[in-house]
């Protein structure tokens, strides 16, 4: 991507890859599962021509970005370290930052406002809404309770199994049936039937899509695998544990919130009635905007990247 400088960064142990470009307050976006900085090129270059300063880290287990052996180093609280740890080392300078998360990028970046809201001017967070952390049942029990044991999150719990049935279908094909998919409803991977149809079922990309981006995300999975990304859901009951002393916090930043209206997340956990009814809005008081996008489904901010980009300048332009 043409002018997007990488390098290195060390923070907390971890050497971690971070894409930039442009001069201004900084913008920290954070990508998802099964992601990279990658996801937000569009947005980098985007941004970076309006006058900011866009930073896209692979994430621990992600990318260029080591990947951490111990199964357990994958909490929120590692990973917000790490993005605390970030912006000491790159900004000393900026007190408050600008946050933009997707999917799991999402989830952090709530959790990194819950923990250090100190260091978010504003956030924009696409596809995942704050979830309240419920102190009756951890996080992998509730979700088996509501769908059961073939629910993705369930599935991608028992360290090996995931990565066995994705080298069985192959990197770029994993790759292949994440970023296209478009069901609106809550994602089911049993086995042997992973996305609903036969492993070798031909696949048209998307408009927003080419074989050179999907050859991207495969070349650098195919480095890692998959087990760094996939300790990220086994971790969510520990994070569970570990952020036990949060219950009921709300998140005192402002926010936007855009989601796709095909989005699996969107349609599943009753998502839309907190959204909509005013859970959303009792745990994220200083939620200004939620903006639904009609016909775009999960990888917004790729799906429709011009749109993304100027809801994301529209809303962090008022907090200069």
């Amino acid at each position: 991507m043409e002018g997007i400088e990488h390098r290195t960064v060390q923070v907390n142990g971890v050497n971690m890859h971070i894409a930039e470009k442009g001069q201004g307050p900084l913008i920290l976006f954070l990508h998802g599962f099964p992601e990279l900085w990658y996801s937000w090129r569009h947005q980098i270059t985007a941004l970076a021509s309006l006058g900011y300063r866009a930073i896209a880290p692979d994430l621990r287990g992600f990318g260029d970005t080591d990947v951490p052996d111990s199964p357990t180093s994958y909490t929120c609280l590692h990973v917000v370290g790490d993005l605390i740890a970030l912006l000491d080392a790159i900004a000393p300078d900026q007190d408050k930052v600008f946050v933009v998360g997707h999917d799991w990028g999402a989830y952090l970046a709530w959790l990194l406002c819950l923990l250090r809201p100190d260091r978010v001017k504003a956030l924009v967070n696409l596809s995942v809404p704050f979830m309240p952390r419920n102190p009756q049942r951890k996080f992998i029990e509730s979700m088996k309770a509501v769908y059961g044991d073939d629910y993705y999150m369930c599935r991608f719990q028992e360290p090996g199994v995931m990565e066995a049935e994705f080298a069985k279908l192959g990197t770029a094909r994993v790759m292949r049936e994440f970023l296209t998919y478009r069901n609106p409803g809550p994602l089911f991977l049993p086995k042997d039937k992973m996305f609903g149809h036969p492993p070798d079922a031909p696949i048209v990309l998307p408009s927003w899509l080419s074989e050179d981006e999907v050859n991207y995300y495969a070349s650098k999975f195919e480095k890692t695998g998959f087990t760094g990304a996939l300790n990220y859901y086994r971790n969510l009951d520990l994070t569970w544990e570990l952020t036990a002393a949060w219950t009921e916090v709300q998140v005192k930043v402002p926010v936007k919130f855009i989601v796709g209206d095909q989005d699996l997340v969107y349609n599943s956990l009753d998502a839309k009635d907190f959204i909509h009814k005013g859970g959303f809005k009792k745990y994220v008081p200083l939620l200004e905007e939620v903006v639904v996008m009609e016909g775009v489904a999960h990888f917004i901010n790729q799906e429709k990247p011009d749109e993304i980009s100027k809801h994301i300048h529209d809303f962090i332009v008022k907090f200069h």
